[in-house]
């Protein structure tokens, strides 16, 4: 028997997968990332386990593995959900993902809904290329340096953030990507009070001051192939003119990286052969 991801609705229980009443009922083991929730969506879903329901979340998600692991290679069914979504993304989930495959145990999923793809196809930005980019650091220099990483992302962008960090968040997004980098903050997705903001990172830093409420997901467009060749080309070329002075290449790069927000490493492939 397989370890089954199942996607649980992201707000409104009328969005879940048939699937995914017919596995929680019939999984012999269900591990939930906080079991009151699961009991609430079992209640919406008119569904009662027959199998032991047991907690999987971060605090004993590495002790627990095993357990489920085992489970698994025994032969029972067991079916992994989290409060919102597929089970990994962002959530617990990937270390028995990891353990299972190493062990070339079967592992499926119940697809179903997803903040990720929803946030992207509501919020007016360029889909046709993205990536997800998950919770940002909670120390800001740790932030901004990963947010440097990202200057001359092309594609369109996905994060998720907590609502008591969403001003700053924004702050120093408009800070190192661009004030006026369009952006849209979506909120509540499928709940009664969802709400999509969209504008440039700088004006939707000044609202989030004010305060936002529930699970937020942050879309931000890549930046412009021009505009990023263009910042490297100038940045290069500084480089270039400090290695001239003798600087070496690599710590030339760091300085020019550390006046300009741009990557490091981008800097110093720029100038190789130059």
């Amino acid at each position: 028997m397989p370890l089954i991801l199942a996607a649980t609705p992201i707000g409104d229980p009328r969005d879940a997968a048939p699937r995914l009443a017919e596995e929680l009922a019939g999984a012999d083991v269900v591990a939930a990332e906080d079991t009151r929730r699961l009991r609430r969506l079992c209640a919406a879903l008119d569904v009662t386990p027959r199998g032991r329901v047991v907690s999987y979340h971060e605090h004993n998600e590495a002790a627990r593995t095993q357990d489920l692991f085992d489970a698994v290679a025994k032969g029972e069914r067991v079916v992994l959900v989290t409060d919102a979504g597929m089970p990994s993304v962002s959530d617990p989930g990937y270390r028995v993902v990891a353990a299972c495959a190493a062990a070339d145990l079967p592992v499926t999923c119940v697809p179903g809904p997803s903040a990720v793809l929803m946030a992207l196809a509501v919020s007016g930005l360029p889909v046709d290329r993205f990536c997800f980019e998950g919770f940002l650091p909670r120390k800001e220099g740790e932030r901004r340096r990963m947010l440097s990483e990202l200057q001359t992302e092309r594609r369109t962008m996905v994060f998720f953030e907590a609502p008591h960090r969403l001003a700053a968040t924004l702050t120093t997004m408009a800070e190192v990507l661009g004030a006026d980098r369009p952006a849209a903050v979506c909120r509540e997705l499928t709940k009664t009070y969802e709400e999509v903001r969209r504008g440039g990172l700088a004006d939707l830093a000044q609202w989030a001051v004010e305060g936002a409420r529930g699970e937020i997901t942050v879309v931000v467009q890549g930046v412009d192939p021009a505009a990023v060749a263009a910042t490297i080309e100038d940045g290069a070329a500084r480089v270039a003119e400090l290695v001239a002075q003798g600087v070496r290449r690599k710590e030339a790069a760091a300085q020019v990286a550390s006046e300009t927000g741009l990557s490091k490493k981008a800097l110093y492939d720029s100038t190789l052969g130059a």
